[in-house]
């Protein structure tokens, strides 16, 4: 009985690891990279895209509550693949440059196929992949290869742009930068197509360890809702999730800072934000590893921590275009707290006993408020960076995120100090 480790073979990982970034590369990754040329190929500014990741997140809030008991009824292979597709179709629509009413409705859609079909079967399936003891590195290997598959799309992203770019981007027209990123939307569109036919038949293999785990249909009911909500962690983790989200949105303005206060062009401020994925991956596996020989909660206490130092460091407004070994050292800490913290948060649903055939639907539950930051983020920090150009409104918003590190980081520690749960019948 004791012998409770997965039969998945290790291309499984590897698979959950594309496809989990894959998904999130049209609404989320180009954005963040390519912010300045994003606002300036759309004609829209930091508010209206935020209005569009509220779009995105109304949609979502609705699909976390009813997607997650949907993952524990059907194959992640099914649901994965299905939600992979419908996303590459989105970015060629994308690719058409639609008007700001459209682009809202394709949020919507993406908040559909990627929270609906796509989420909570995921974090099932790497659930299961990393067994009983294994579930540090199995969620450090999943969110620490996406950075990478986000750093990887990146940067080719990033080379194609600048092949269609072919002088000073300074002296181009708006028409031809709207030329070459059409580009990196229909080649990222391409690669989701490959990575969702990848998914459908080599992902099947995760099936046979999960058979003996799945709730049959009659079984599920308002009660699984109810056996996870009288769990204490699942608040705090609640909690924990919407304040490391909120963290991990500001992501979104790391080039903007290097664009507008420290003097980089749309180019350079781009390179910024895809160095700092390729941390994602080192941080992650090193994290895992770490978690599963003390604890997950442990570790995302320290992660919050060094968010909270950092994003007051930032608010202060005492990095400049004259401190730039202080913005790589701040950023880069910055990014160790957010992606600790990211990391880490599902893998305490083993280290808190909710039981595995349980997991979309605490997964469900848990997001239903740990990821609002999709709603609110977005015209949050839209309102203080246009109402505030430049370093002061960047100063508002890493002073809203020193907020959620703090919230963040007693609830984390509250979490770390809960008895170890006894396992659920």
């Amino acid at each position: 009985m004791s012998k409770q480790k997965t039969t998945s073979p290790a291309y499984i990982i590897i698979l959950l690891i594309l496809a989990g970034e894959a998904v999130f590369i049209l609404p989320f990754v180009l954005q963040r990279i390519f912010r300045p040329t994003f606002l300036e190929v759309f004609a829209i500014n930091n508010v209206q895209i935020g209005s569009c990741f509220s779009v995105y997140g109304t949609v979502a809030f609705f699909s976390y509550f009813f997607g997650g008991p949907l993952a524990d009824k059907f194959k992640p292979h099914i649901l994965m693949s299905v939600a992979l597709m419908l996303t590459a179709c989105g970015g060629f629509y994308l690719a058409t440059y639609p008007s700001l009413t459209n682009l809202h409705i394709l949020y919507g859609f993406w908040g559909f196929t990627t929270i609906f079909l796509f989420w909570a079967a995921m974090i099932k399936a790497t659930r299961i992949w990393g067994g009983k003891d294994k579930q540090g590195i199995a969620f450090g290997f999943l969110d620490g290869g996406r950075g990478l598959v986000a750093a990887l799309f990146g940067s080719v992203g990033l080379i194609i742009f600048s092949l269609f770019i072919t002088k000073d981007i300074e002296l181009t027209s708006l028409l031809e930068r709207q030329e070459a990123f059409k580009q990196v939307i229909i080649y990222t569109s391409v690669a989701i197509c490959i990575v969702s036919v990848l998914v459908f038949f080599f992902l099947k293999r995760l099936n046979s360890s999960e058979e003996n785990i799945t709730i049959s249909k009659s079984n599920l009911t308002f009660a699984d809702f109810k056996i996870v909500m009288k769990i204490p962690s699942v608040w705090l983790l609640m909690i924990i999730i919407l304040c490391a989200y909120y963290a991990y949105k500001m992501t979104d303005v790391f080039s903007l800072y290097a664009k507008d206060v420290m003097g980089y062009d749309d180019i350079e401020s781009a390179k910024v934000g895809t160095y700092l994925l390729y941390m994602r991956p080192i941080i992650g596996v090193i994290i895992g590893l770490l978690a599963d020989r003390t604890r997950a909660s442990l570790w995302i206490v320290i992660g919050f921590f060094l968010m909270l130092i950092t994003s007051g460091i930032f608010a202060s407004g005492i990095i400049d275009d004259s401190s730039t070994l202080f913005f790589i050292l701040s950023i880069g800490t910055m990014a160790i707290g957010v992606y600790s913290a990211r990391v880490l948060y599902f893998a305490t649903l083993e280290e808190s006993k909710i039981p595995i055939a349980l997991t979309g639907t605490a997964v469900g539950f848990i997001s239903i408020i740990g990821y609002t930051p999709d709603i609110f983020a977005g015209p949050l920090m839209g309102y203080f960076l246009d109402a505030h150009p430049g370093a002061l409104g960047l100063q508002y918003t890493f002073g809203v995120m020193s907020i959620f590190a703090g919230v963040g980081l007693v609830a984390a520690y509250i979490l770390y100090r809960l008895p170890k749960a006894k396992t659920l019948k």
